[in-house]
């Protein structure tokens, strides 16, 4: 609930307070109630805190525990506190008023530095261990907080974002070429594979899932993992495994929607979304609060390209969740007048660094500032359904029983999906077959992203061996799910992205699917779980029985495609956007990072106009990366990043 920062001089120097100022002044400009500082010789630690939970209210934050000489500053929502509370056998009548960070700094006195393998919830945090003469932090398992860090033989300093660390004088503000590489080189969303890679040389991430020790001797990061990847739920019934499902999840929302204000949640008209709401609605009506959404859809003039088996515009579904769960006040947005383009310059103001999903940029910010505007402190979403409460993609599920030879299964299973999608069975076998036996299938790609880095870069950089992890050629969805806990670069720009709005908007992303006890429960379910009866994502379609109206429970038939309409907000500004990407091309900052004759290419496309069916065409993707690190680079060559006032150098933030 808060952004931090500290330093430690590992040269047993003291502080300079200036230093202190000036990093402690860039913090105090997120959007934060509280601004603390706690001082000791060598080092300092920081914090700006946001009131997000009740406890945070009254939380005090650096804090030091005298008795045990322990120091914290953290950035932390705990969501197995009762849990927590039992095992470090808290006083009953202090469990109400107990802080998440105090939490943390009891668990370090039990666990040491395998604390964050018992912590659920989004957390990174620093503590101070007096008498060892060490600093411990760590983050936490999916990444939902930043934690960057600087470090050489005479400093240690650490940040939630990246400027507050741009004020020390021994910090130099200059582009990582291997992190750009990176960004360029990987087609897909993730930014970089090597997760403590940032876009400043100088500046390293604590990767999720790690922890990080520092000494004056030596600084130490170590993975820690709290999920049994090998461990399996057998119940006897369907009905038993819903059951247990709902109970699960039903904890981890309720974990979520601690908040000293009114609780909101995105909502689409897809499953992850609608089964948090449902669930959060539930848990809401006991307390005899409202639960808001904000939903987005496209302008009414847009019309719908998309194939018949897709849908642009969700509302339908989105009300029908609305009417069937009582007590939503929904809101509907399309952000008229906004754009990818409209909105680059602030999102690289919020993220720091380059980034890539613009295509649902304008609607995304559009909706944590209609959320602040209605005081939301926590907002809730689904973003890792696709991998825990909605996985099971009948049509893999089905390729395993055709190699298995269970065709008894197998007919039954295709009669009924064919009939729950309007699919011919005779197609469906098709497709089964050419997944069960890709030899069968063509080989060919008619849809290869192009590539933006340029060819001397990318040789010079070596990224292309760095990132061949990235492929997943060979391996099945359950293979491919397994990488997705395994690997903490898939998921560093979620909670890159998540944390920076955080700060911005004084309100927490906070996501129940991603719940540790949610994840570890669906991991270990059987196959069959996922699939049934002709349906895909069975799980969840089970388990919202009562929840969710059947329209949006049941609903196999059409999938919604937020993106679609991103090209044709372009058209108002397409005459600027090719005037800049005309300078893009002449400009030498690019010549030895990008792709310059696929980029030349594409400007003489881009001067017949946009047609908004190709939404999804991998050239007009390219166009808006390439202008998005184009502005980045810009930024970094004529201000040499964001400035520190000097005028506020000296001003006293309140260091004791």
């Amino acid at each position: 609930m808060s952004t931090i920062a500290g330093i430690l001089n590992l040269n047993q120097h003291s502080i300079n307070l200036e230093h202190c100022n000036r990093v402690m002044y860039k913090l105090s400009q997120y959007a934060v109630n509280e601004t603390r500082v706690w001082t000791d010789d060598s080092i300092v630690l920081g914090c700006a805190l946001q009131w997000i939970t009740p406890e945070s209210v009254d939380e005090l934050l650096p804090y030091y525990d005298s008795e045990r000489r322990l120091a914290i500053t953290a950035d932390a929502i705990i969501d197995n506190r009762k849990e927590l509370l039992e095992i470090l056998q808290i006083d009953t009548r202090k469990r109400k008023i107990i802080t998440d960070s105090q939490l943390i700094l009891l668990a370090y006195c039990k666990w040491g530095e395998a604390t964050p393998k018992y912590l659920i919830g989004d957390f990174a945090f620093f503590i101070w261990d007096e008498r060892q003469q060490k600093l411990f932090g760590a983050r936490d398992f999916s990444g939902m907080r930043t934690l960057y860090y600087y470090n050489d033989s005479e400093h240690f300093a650490f940040s939630t974002t990246i400027k507050p660390l741009l004020q020390l004088p021994y910090i130099q503000n200059q582009l990582n070429e291997t992190w750009l590489a990176e960004y360029l080189a990987i087609p897909d969303m993730i930014d970089t594979m090597d997760s403590s890679l940032t876009v400043i040389s100088d500046i390293k991430q604590l990767p999720p899932s790690h922890s990080i020790t520092v000494t004056p001797e030596q600084t130490t990061v170590r993975r820690y993992s709290p999920l049994q990847l090998d461990k399996k739920i057998k119940f006897n019934k369907t009905e038993d495994y819903v059951e247990s499902f709902r109970e699960v999840f039903q904890k981890a929302v309720d974990a979520r929607i601690r908040s000293i204000g009114p609780v909101g949640a995105q909502l689409s008209g897809g499953l992850d979304s609608s089964s948090v709401v449902s669930f959060a609605r539930r848990a809401l009506k006991e307390e005899d609060k409202p639960l808001y959404t904000y939903s987005y859809v496209p302008d009414k003039q847009f019309e719908d390209w998309t194939p018949k088996y897709m849908i642009a515009d969700e509302s339908d579904f989105i009300k029908g969740t609305v009417e069937y769960c009582s007590g939503i006040q929904a809101n509907y947005h399309s952000f008229e007048g906004r754009s990818p383009l409209t909105e680059l310059d602030e999102w690289l103001d919020i993220m720091e660094m380059p980034y890539k999903f613009f295509e649902n940029s304008f609607w995304l910010k559009g909706i944590h500032e209609q959320a602040h505007n209605q005081g939301v402190k926590v907002l809730l979403n689904g973003a890792r359904g696709n991998f825990t409460i909605s996985w099971g993609k009948a049509l893999e599920y089905y390729s395993k029983l055709m190699r298995q030879l269970n065709w008894i299964k197998l007919s039954k299973e295709v009669k009924l999906y064919s009939r729950n999608t309007s699919v011919s069975q005779k197609r469906v076998i098709s497709t089964i077959g050419k997944k069960a036996f890709p030899f069968l299938a063509s080989t060919t790609d008619p849809y290869t992203f192009p590539k933006l880095i340029n060819d001397n870069f990318a040789a010079r950089t070596d990224v292309f061996e760095r990132i061949s992890d990235l492929n997943n050629d060979g391996l099945s969805n359950s293979e491919i799910r397994q990488k997705h806990f395994q690997k903490p670069f898939i998921w560093n720009v979620t909670g890159t992205s998540a944390t920076k709005l955080s700060l911005r908007y004084g309100m927490w992303d906070r996501d129940p699917t991603n719940d540790l006890r949610v994840i570890q429960f669906c991991l270990s379910l059987p196959d069959d779980q996922f699939v049934n009866n002709g349906m895909d994502r069975a799980l969840i379609r089970n388990a919202t029985k009562g929840y969710l109206p059947d329209k949006v429970r049941l609903n196999q038939r059409v999938r919604g495609i937020q993106a679609a309409d991103w090209l044709d907000r372009m058209k108002p500004v397409w005459g600027e956007l090719i005037e800049e990407f005309n300078q893009l091309i002449s400009d030498p900052i690019c010549f030895m990072y990008l792709n310059m004759d696929l980029l030349k290419k594409i400007v003489t496309k881009m001067e017949k106009g946009p047609r908004t069916e190709e939404a999804f065409d991998p050239e007009y993707r390219i166009m808006m990366r390439a202008l998005i690190v184009y502005r980045f680079l810009k930024r970094l060559e004529t201000k040499g990043g964001d400035i520190y006032e000097t005028r506020m150098a000296n001003t006293p933030i309140g260091c004791t």
